[in-house]
């Protein structure tokens, strides 16, 4: 197992997510601004399996979406210098979902900036168990700073 770079406690100094809502365990590597990897461990407990499905729980492919893009929000929002507090989703592109994930795996988590123009990143990402895809494809968002969401 990865050493760990970064808590879920410690995440929490970078993305607004808590529970039920925080899908990361830790990050093991990370260059801020540019890619990182981390992991959830999927357990039995976790409070979507008893609906999806009872008797047969498969963790539902948005949470494995929602986990990469909350690596992303940290990756880019550790950034030295970063004003911005809050990455949202302004797109998904190719995303297959390619195994089914069950309680007592390790979701492997790796995004990877394509390009970044301004506040808008495009990154490619992959969630895999033992190596083996689970989901995958592109996703955009926009870091958003504080004074940017006001209605003032």
């Amino acid at each position: 197992m990865a050493d760990v770079m970064m808590t879920s406690e410690q995440l929490k100094e970078h993305i607004p997510h808590r529970y039920p809502f925080l899908f990361i365990d830790a990050v093991t590597e990370m260059e801020a601004g540019e890619w990182a990897e981390g992991y959830k461990m999927v357990t039995a407990n976790e409070w979507f399996f008893p609906g999806h499905f009872p008797g047969e729980p498969i963790l539902p492919g948005v949470i494995m979406v929602e986990a990469l893009a909350q690596l992303a929000a940290v990756c880019f929002l550790a950034e030295e210098g970063q004003e911005a507090d809050l990455g949202v989703f302004t797109g998904l592109d190719g995303i297959k979902f390619r195994r089914l994930v069950q309680p007592g795996e390790r979701l492997d988590l790796r995004i990877e900036k394509e390009r970044q123009r301004g506040p808008f990143v495009r990154v490619t990402a992959r969630a895999s168990v033992d190596d083996e895809t689970a989901v995958q494809g592109s996703m955009s968002f926009s870091l958003l700073a504080g004074d940017e969401r006001d209605d003032d």
